[in-house]
């Protein structure tokens, strides 16, 4: 029986890379990566085509509250580290930091956002509005529903209840408690306030002209 490998068989057509051919490749590969060649090419060619950014600070500007914000920073940065680490606007706050508990929800074009889940520089061009900015000379409505009816303990994840509730509000004025308890149901309290909640988003519908008066 021959030993040859089929590859060696002469006239015998070759099927494909043998398995000395792939190491072979492999190794050199390997050693290609290892020092960095390809690495090198590899940012090097998207940057000069001007795709990305990157790794440094960058200049990014931010509409937040209505107002221009310029910034420079890392393209890993979130919404939510900009926010409170650079604008100094620290209602939204960081919990789980993964998008399961909702006390950093800020709202961007109308829609209420787990600010710890969007970087900094994808918000770019974008309305963002934090709890800081919802109130015009005195309390928005929804802020005064949560201290009405008794709709925080810790106070800690109330300001994205609040927002979650005020984007809620602006696409559904006239809720039921059970479209309210589902509205919200992306947001967390480790206190346990939930009917609180609700009882303000209701109150707080009534206030802003649009309320279910049952």
């Amino acid at each position: 029986m021959s030993s040859k490998n089929d590859s060696e068989v002469p006239g015998k057509p070759k099927r494909g890379v043998s398995r000395r051919g792939f190491i072979r490749g492999a190794g050199i590969g390997g050693g290609v990566l290892g020092a960095g060649i390809l690495d090198k090419k590899a940012l090097a060619a998207p940057a000069a085509e001007g795709r990305f950014v990157g790794p440094g600070a960058v200049p990014i500007t931010l509409k937040i509250n209505g107002k221009p914000q310029t910034l420079n920073l890392e393209p890993r940065v979130t919404l939510l580290d900009a926010l409170r680490n650079q604008l100094e606007l620290t209602g939204a706050k960081r919990v789980c930091d993964r998008a399961t508990c909702g006390a950093c929800t800020v709202i961007i074009n109308g829609k209420s956002v787990y600010s710890c889940t969007v970087l900094a520089i994808d918000a770019q061009g974008k309305d963002i509005q934090t709890i800081e900015g919802i109130s015009s000379g005195k309390p928005h409505p929804v802020s005064e529903a949560f201290v009405d009816k008794d709709g925080q303990q810790c106070g800690y994840c109330t300001p994205g209840f609040v927002m979650a509730a005020k984007a809620f509000l602006d696409h559904n004025p006239n809720p039921t408690y059970e479209e309210v308890k589902e509205g919200l149901c992306g947001n967390l309290c480790r206190c346990g306030t939930y009917v609180g909640v609700r009882q303000a988003v209701l109150e707080a519908a009534k206030e802003m002209k649009g309320g279910n008066h049952a």
